[in-house]
């Protein structure tokens, strides 16, 4: 069993230094596996992104250290924060399993693929070019690609600090400096990876961490003038809301990664056996609580019933518990409220005429655990099929041809990402090519790598994270023309 962590940082985190928030308030994080609170955090809100906003604007001002700094040597500080988080990898993921509730041994691995995403956005500092131009009027022109300035981001509380690397990587690369507001329920991994970046030996200011609520110090930093883009991971409710932001301020960049209701389509020649467990791990990594986790499992006629009684198999033998226990596959939700809307989506389905299979109510009687849930005879109209319940409830739909299942794939606002399982190269890239998502998985799910870029159509947001195309979001194109003399 993994050791209960120490929580050593619980102030902001504005220019290298741990400070208390302007109204001295403070508000309870709490572990989701008992609903105790384990710490106290300091409650960021306008006065203190301010604060934050300054030290960022001046990290950023020419002449500063950040920005005199060598492209490689950014990459080099990158690299060191890497080798630190690997250091600490340990006691970061403890902190993890203790603030989210994901077993433990999920959390090693979130902080592994932390590494690698830092590791890969280090290798492109030196890398970002612009180019030559052959322009017309006798110009010599040239492009530079230079960094957008001061960026505000909001990252969610599924995935807490995977999700800070994908906006700090290619941020960090790009030149920017960094407000960064964690999501309230998950501030602690990223309090104690702000000491590393400062043990790594950022320049002061070049990373800000404000925690506090959404509509206090997340919309302050969304509507700060000096706050030139905007980059964040969450519901499409609140995404709105940025945009809306984002407008009454200073018509900052922003980027979306929002919901999603992404189809896993299972074919009859699919390897059945296989298909089930990659539709198990779509649906039931990180218990549901995965923008892009495969929660329309549709599955052609002819295997129907045989996938449906498997998956359900599957579904009990998933081990519950403590997640820091060895062995533990699913914890809680992360907190009373999402346990909540989760079971009445859950209480939805059998009304509707869903079957439920197994699964469908609280495990135990403390904390927030959901058994993990599988539906069979699910209907397009029915509410878990077409809204997103973030949580264990795997909705297996019934089809019958590749043109009809791309059809009801499409029909939803949402267009994150999406999978199909078949032998068949023909029915794959047809389907791949027509599908309305930003990532598209064949004979797998969730392959999602640093080099891959993330993101969605539609609702789901646009804007890419990971990737060579993400740094298009933290950078803006200088075009210079030289006029050249003209021989008399």
């Amino acid at each position: 069993m993994a050791q209960i962590p120490d929580i050593k940082y619980t102030k902001l985190f504005i220019n290298n230094e741990f400070v208390d928030a302007v109204s001295k308030k403070t508000f309870p994080v709490e572990n989701p596996a008992n609903g105790e609170t384990v710490a106290y955090i300091a409650e960021g809100d306008k006065a203190d992104v301010d604060r934050a906003v300054t030290a960022a604007k001046a990290a950023f001002a020419r002449g500063s250290k950040w920005r005199s700094m060598d492209a490689s040597a950014r990459g080099m500080l990158m690299h060191k924060l890497a080798d630190l988080l690997m250091r600490d990898i340990k006691e970061l993921a403890a902190l993890e399993t203790l603030d989210n509730g994901k077993p433990y041994t999920e959390s090693l691995i979130d902080i592994q693929c932390s590494v690698y995403v830092f590791r890969y956005f280090a290798g492109y500092c030196d890398k970002i070019h612009g180019n030559t131009i052959p322009s017309d009027g006798n110009y010599f022109a040239l492009t530079r690609k230079e960094p957008v300035g001061v960026v505000g981001q909001v990252i969610p509380w599924n995935y807490p600090l995977l999700m800070l690397t994908w906006k700090w990587g290619p941020a960090l690369a790009a030149g920017c400096t960094i407000v960064l507001k964690p999501a309230e329920q998950t501030p602690l991994t990223a309090l104690a990876t702000a000491a590393l970046t400062k043990e790594a030996g950022f320049p002061p200011g070049v990373i800000n961490i404000i925690p506090g609520y959404g509509p206090t110090a997340g919309a302050a930093l969304c509507s700060h003038p000096d706050v030139r883009k905007v980059a964040f991971t969450g519901s499409t409710d609140i995404g709105h809301k940025i945009m809306e932001y984002s407008a009454a301020s200073n018509l900052k960049s922003v980027s979306l990664e929002l919901g999603g209701k992404s189809p896993l389509v299972i074919m009859n020649d699919a390897d059945i056996d296989e298909a089930v467990e990659i539709a198990f791990n779509a649906i039931f990594a990180n218990h549901g609580q995965n923008c892009c986790a495969g929660s329309r499992t549709f599955v052609q006629s002819g295997i129907y019933d045989e996938f449906v009684k498997k998956a359900t198999i599957k579904a009990k033998a998933r081990k519950i518990g403590n997640p820091f226990e060895e062995g533990v596959e699913h914890g809680p939700l992360i907190d009373k409220l999402q346990f909540e809307k989760v079971l009445r989506m859950i209480d939805s389905g059998r009304p509707q005429g869903a079957k439920l299979e197994t699964g469908g109510k609280q495990w135990g009687s403390t904390g927030y655990y959901v058994e993990p849930t599988v539906f069979s005879n699910v209907t397009d109209e029915m509410t878990i099929a077409k809204e997103e319940i973030f949580g264990p409830v795997q909705s297996i739909l019934k089809f019958d041809t590749l043109e009809e299942v791309i059809e009801r794939a499409n029909n939803t606002p949402y267009g994150l990402a999406s999978g199909i399982i078949t032998k068949n190269i023909n029915d794959a890239m047809t389907y791949a090519q027509a599908i309305e998502a930003g990532s598209v998985w064949i004979n797998c799910y969730d392959a999602i790598t640093p080099q891959t870029p993330f993101g969605g159509y539609k609702k789901s947001g646009f804007g890419r994270d990971l990737g060579e195309d993400s740094l298009k979001d933290y950078l803006v194109t200088k075009t210079i023309s030289i006029k050249v003399p003209t021989k008399n």
